[in-house]
């Protein structure tokens, strides 16, 4: 079945549309929705004046549209698709993204969301201008406009208020009279507590109408402002009734409920955790069973005895006397006459002494209706007779991944639970912050509430824990005492005490969370950063390099031990990124040393910037001061090739010309000699040139029992291994013999030995074992920071989609493969690769020559051009390179001779083909052409 798309540039599947009115014929019976449209209302859409044989272009044009809609079917058989009916056409579509789009405008957010991802710009883009699409472009816009309206609504429903502002506001920027948007913003702006912001939107509404339009706002619009200025409860949406991810502390509550008398629940955990959630959650609960339910919270600097006055004037009771014993007795009166009560305590950590011992009235009172207390605290509650009293506790921990995946989605879940421990007010503030800004640093509206609570510790605690954020989540208690120059225990309980760090062993403490110390190290200002890693440095005991090479790193640190730790800690590391970062701190602590350089090279590449690499590796080249450095330069860099296309031809000259001229001062079969001869063998490649100089590397590198040089010995043969059609089986062997070498010793090298035999295998037809290596090469990649491995399994996976035969979903993974090469750096893979890749899917007859089919155009040429100068271009054609697509040329021009039936050129193809004649051809790992067998047979 074809999918069509119409919310956007016209599609259809993986069809290649002909030229503009081709196209329009397309899109005007698609606009007729599955009815008949006349063929003398095509001709009249498509032109104003039709010119002589108008009649048998559109069906020319049908003819053609029918061939690329259903390449599949017989010839000479009728189009189920594109059918004709009496004098007309009709176009029987049943999968278009406009109808999808209206069938779901009822749905819920996610549905509203996916509804609304299906556009990809203006509906019939192309045919803006034509009378026959406008009505209904303007019916789709009106229904987009509506979808997002309805998506503000059904987001505000789930209290994603601060996301529907920036969405609205985007969406009145662009039609500024659409009373409904708003009224929504108005209402999102209020539920953000932006109660002014509410009221200026609603002016700006009123201005929008009656200025422009000469309209006065609707009775929806008045009627919020007036519940806006009295502060009116229908403006906040109802509590949830149901909490994620606590329904075992629920049920924990619930076995504080008395059969008869007093039951007391404690409810403990940090700032943020759900404490307050968890009891809104339980009363309704106890609600539901016809409890009542009354609330006080325990705020600071409040009267004696504060909450127990709220919780009695919520019983409609009377405290009339003042003397502390009456009115305690008084208190546990006025509860018990509500039996069965549930009396709730928000932040007894605040309590006044006397609203404690009302508290502990409860514990010796002899009561006949059933009461519960449940209050929620920070710390733990000193106060005895509530220990006596055996309460239930309850102390809330963060949430696990899976809960926190049912608050933000599955997509971010694992990077926002490992930021936030599972605090839900962190959860959902990371969300917003990841939402709006697409980044997890620290929302806002944390940092105000961790920094009000540090407000409260003393500044000789505040300080230490500043400095404390220097050596990062993890706190080595002696270092940061000698970072402090004082003991720094009495700070650290202090902040044990109140949530901030715990500790995790003697010596060692620990942040709660990654925001707290990110919170804390961001106040401090970065003068004072630089000189506290510098002194943690200096303080730091010898062995641990990583360690002391983040803190110069972050010191800025000028120095030759600056530069020998960064430099140790660069070779050390396993992560490509982070050893450009390290390599290039190191160049800023020192200067341009050659070694760094180097370093930094080599890094670079490995992390996929390629093209920085070569700029760099050409600059440590000009560095070089004779045979010798030059030689260092060259042989440091033993970076993977796949790929026998070069990337920058000019660089690889360059390097090839100081490498010969450096191998005169190496005459003996040294490491160095052999890594030059590799170097020139692996630059010059796709040639069949140097295949000399890559056997003399691997020779030396055998003798000398060196597995790395043998690794990068064996990478330049390869490249060489392309002089003619068919070889597939000894390139085969060469990754093998490159595993056996490099598996768990390097890296890179086995990942190269992986997509090897992904390409060999995949030539040989062997797709079960060419799976096995680009899985095991995605595992490598995915372990050490490869970014550019699934370039080439993407590519695969698509190959492996068009073997098995699924065009559509081949088509798809091709464009999508050929996106991520853009922007890698590796040039010779850039152009002309995804033309190559739809012309093996869709064959010679869907042949563009202005797409951009970059080096191969010459090869494509005899396949599209008139008889005449097809054939002299396929006669003229050169031998080409001796590089990975040499099958795909000797293809393309059998299916030149085919096209052209011409003997000459049948016998050359044969010549280059008959020796891959057991083979698929598919040796890129990237498409595949089919079987050599059926080129030869024809």
């Amino acid at each position: 079945m074809v999918t069509f798309g119409v919310l956007g540039p016209l599609t259809a599947g993986s069809a290649r549309l002909g030229g503009p009115r081709q196209r329009a014929v397309l899109a005007r019976l698609l606009v007729a929705r599955r009815r008949v449209v006349p063929v003398r209302t095509l001709v009249a859409d498509l032109w104003e004046d039709p010119p002589d044989g108008a009649l048998g272009t559109v069906q020319t044009f049908v003819g053609a549209l029918r061939k690329a809609l259903e390449p599949d079917r017989p010839p000479r058989t009728p189009s189920s698709l594109l059918v004709t009916e009496g004098t007309g056409y009709a176009l029987l579509a049943e999968d278009v993204d406009a109808w999808r789009f209206e069938e779901v405008l009822g749905g819920d957010l996610s549905v509203l969301d996916g509804a609304l991802a299906l556009w990809r710009g203006p509906a019939y883009a192309e045919f803006a201008d034509e009378h026959w699409a406008r009505a209904e472009i303007d019916r789709l816009e009106e229904l987009r406009l509506v979808a997002v309206e309805r998506r503000a609504e059904a987001a505000l429903a789930l209290g994603r208020a601060a996301e529907v502002v920036a969405d609205l506001r985007a969406h009145l920027a662009d039609h500024p009279w659409r009373e409904k948007a708003w009224s929504l913003l108005a209402l999102a702006l209020y539920r953000e507590g932006r109660q002014g912001d509410a009221l200026e939107a609603v002016r700006a509404a009123r201005n929008a109408l009656v200025e422009d339009l000469g309209v006065d706002p609707g009775p929806e619009l008045r009627a919020l402002e007036s519940d806006i200025l009295a502060q009116s409860p229908r403006l906040t949406p109802a509590p949830e009734s149901s909490l994620v991810g606590r329904s075992v502390e629920l049920a924990a509550l619930d076995t504080a409920v008395p059969a008869a008398g007093l039951g007391i629940a404690l409810v403990t955990g940090e700032a943020g955790i759900g404490k307050t959630a968890l009891a809104e959650a339980f009363t309704a609960v106890l609600g539901a069973k016809g409890w009542r339910t009354v609330w006080a919270r325990c705020p600071e600097d409040a009267p004696v005895a504060w909450p127990w006055q709220q919780v009695v004037e919520a019983l409609r009771e009377e405290l009339t006397t003042t003397d502390r014993f009456h009115l305690r007795r008084a208190v546990v009166a006025a509860v018990e006459s509500a039996a069965p009560v549930l009396v709730v305590l928000d932040d007894l950590h605040q309590a006044d002494e006397e609203t404690l011992a009302v508290l502990a009235a409860f514990t010796t009172a002899r009561l006949s209706g059933r009461v519960l207390i449940v209050a929620t605290s920070r710390t733990a509650v000193p106060l005895e007779a509530l220990a006596r009293a055996e309460p239930v506790r309850v102390a809330l921990a963060g949430l696990d991944e899976e809960a926190v995946a049912a608050l933000v989605g599955a997509a971010d879940a694992r990077a926002i639970h490992e930021r936030s421990g599972g605090n839900p007010f962190y959860v959902k503030e990371l969300a917003r912050l990841l939402a709006a800004e697409g980044s997890l640093g620290v929302p806002a509206g944390v940092r105000d509430v961790l920094r009000h609570r540090l407000a409260r510790l003393p500044a000789e605690a505040r300080t230490v824990l500043h400095q404390a954020s220097v050596l990062g989540r993890d706190v080595d208690v002696d270092l940061l005492a000698a970072l402090a120059g004082h003991d720094v225990l009495d700070a650290l309980d202090l902040a044990i005490e109140a949530g901030f760090v715990v500790e995790v062993a003697p010596g060692h403490a620990r942040f709660t969370h990654a925001l707290v110390r990110d919170t804390l190290y961001e106040d401090v200002s970065l003068t004072r950063r630089a000189r506290w890693h510098a002194a943690v440095a200096e303080a730091l005991p010898p062995g641990d390099v990583q360690t002391l090479a983040h803190h110069h790193a972050l010191a800025g640190t000028r120095s030759a031990a600056a530069v020998r730790a960064l430099a140790e800690a660069a070779a050390q590391t396993r992560s490509p990124r982070e050893a450009v970062r390290l390599w290039r701190a190191a160049i800023a602590a020192g200067s341009e040393r050659l070694d760094l350089m180097t370093g930094l090279v080599r890094a670079l590449a490995v992390s996929g910037d390629l093209e920085a690499a070569r700029e760099r590796r050409s600059a440590a080249l000009r560095l070089a001061g004779g045979p010798h450095e030059v030689a260092e330069v060259i042989g440091s860099f033993d970076v993977p090739g796949i790929w026998t296309t070069n990337d920058d031809p000019a660089h690889s000259a360059e390097l090839v010309r100081a490498a010969e001229h450096a191998l005169a001062a190496f005459p003996g079969p040294t490491a160095t000699r052999a890594r030059l001869l590799a170097t020139i063998a692996m630059e010059d490649r796709g040639t069949g040139a140097r295949l000399a100089q890559a056997r003399e590397a691997e020779a030396v590198a055998n003798d000398l029992g060196d597995p790395e040089l043998r690794a990068f010995a064996l990478n330049a043969r390869f490249m060489h291994t392309f002089h003619r059609t068919g070889l597939a089986p000894e390139r085969a062997a060469i990754g093998r013999e490159l595993l056996e070498v490099a598996t768990g010793r390097l890296v890179t090298h086995e990942v190269l030995g992986h997509l090897i035999l992904v390409q060999a295998c995949s030539a040989l037809a062997d797709f079960d074992t060419a799976d096995r290596h680009a899985a095991a090469a995605d595992a490598v990649a995915r372990r050490h920071d490869l970014p550019l491995v699934s370039v080439f399994t993407d590519w695969y996976a698509a190959l492996k989609l068009a073997a098995s035969g699924q065009v559509a979903e081949a088509d798809r993974a091709y464009r999508a493969a050929a996106e991520r090469v853009k922007g890698t750096g590796m040039w010779g893979m850039e152009r002309g690769l995804l033309p190559l890749a739809l012309l093996s899917l869709h064959g010679p007859s869907t042949v563009d020559l202005n797409d951009d089919w970059g080096p191969h155009l010459q090869w494509v040429r005899p396949l599209a051009l008139p008889h005449d100068e097809a054939l002299a271009a396929a006669r003229a054609l050169p031998p080409g390179p001796a590089d990975l697509l040499a099958e795909v040329r000797a293809c393309l021009l059998a299916m030149a001779a085919e096209r052209l039936q011409d003997d000459e050129l049948r016998e050359r193809a044969r010549g280059l083909l008959l020796p891959a004649r057991d083979e698929l051809v598919a040796g890129t790992g990237l498409f595949t052409f089919g079987p050599v067998s059926d080129y030869l047979g024809r």
